[in-house]
């Protein structure tokens, strides 16, 4: 199984990250939204939704949302949450579950990256390519890669809900690799958390071989333009 099928499908995935800052979110779709001007009626795909944070606020902003995750147990999480105009499905992102339906795709807070095989990468980006809309918009949120390298933590103790997760951080073969070790009911367990180290020119080069064009690039979640030394985040915004 694939380290993400697997890490992304366990309780202890969403324990570890369970502090992660909602309102920031908020705030990034809400600048974003501000920026794009997307009509009232548009459709958005929340790609790699997670347990459907981003769609649930893209929602409750009046838009007809989709979630898709590969992981089961986030989306019947997430599936608490459907109503009319927000439905949850499991999905691969490697293939278009829903032909030319979306005003805008999301793919957000480095939910990309995570294959050994490149030709898995351009599947993800053909498949949002079908799934848009003519002029349809696809806003790829990844970490800035140089930043993240020069700041990277080795080693990392972190205590969440009385569970003590040894974190062990290395560059590896172009990943980023995480270890994940930690013990709880006296069991011992290990994860692992992979993310290539993509940059700026490979996101335009892919974008531009499926057909998108590449309309903006930001830095952060207040959309300030991108630094490779200094900005946390590379947001680019492509249209079909």
């Amino acid at each position: 199984m694939d380290w993400f099928a697997e890490w992304f499908n366990t309780p202890y995935y969403h324990i570890l990250y369970k502090n992660r800052d909602n309102n920031e979110a908020q705030e990034f779709i809400t600048n974003l939204l501000k920026y794009l001007s997307l009509s009232g009626k548009s459709k958005i795909l929340d790609l790699a939704c997670g347990k459907g944070r981003h769609s649930i606020f893209l929602n409750q902003l009046g838009y007809d949302v989709a979630g898709v995750d590969l992981a089961p147990e986030s989306i019947e999480y997430a599936k608490k949450h459907e109503n009319e105009h927000l439905k949850f499905f499991v999905g691969d992102m490697r293939k278009p579950n829903f032909p030319h339906s979306f005003n805008a795709i999301f793919n957000l807070f480095t939910s990309f990256g995570y294959f050994s095989n490149d030709e898995d990468n351009l599947k993800v980006y053909q498949a949002i390519y079908e799934q848009l809309l003519d002029k349809g918009i696809f806003v790829m949120d990844f970490m800035n890669v140089s930043l993240a390298i020069d700041n990277l933590v080795e080693n990392e103790d972190k205590e969440v809900d009385g569970i003590l997760f040894h974190l062990h951080r290395k560059i590896e073969d172009g990943f980023i690799i995480k270890d994940i070790n930690f013990q709880d009911k006296d069991k011992n367990f290990h994860f692992q958390e992979r993310v290539r180290t993509f940059n700026l020119n490979y996101f335009e080069n892919i974008g531009k071989k499926v057909g998108f064009s590449l309309k903006n690039i930001f830095g952060d979640y207040d959309l300030h333009e991108f630094n490779v030394k200094t900005s946390p985040r590379l947001i680019l915004i492509f249209e079909k």
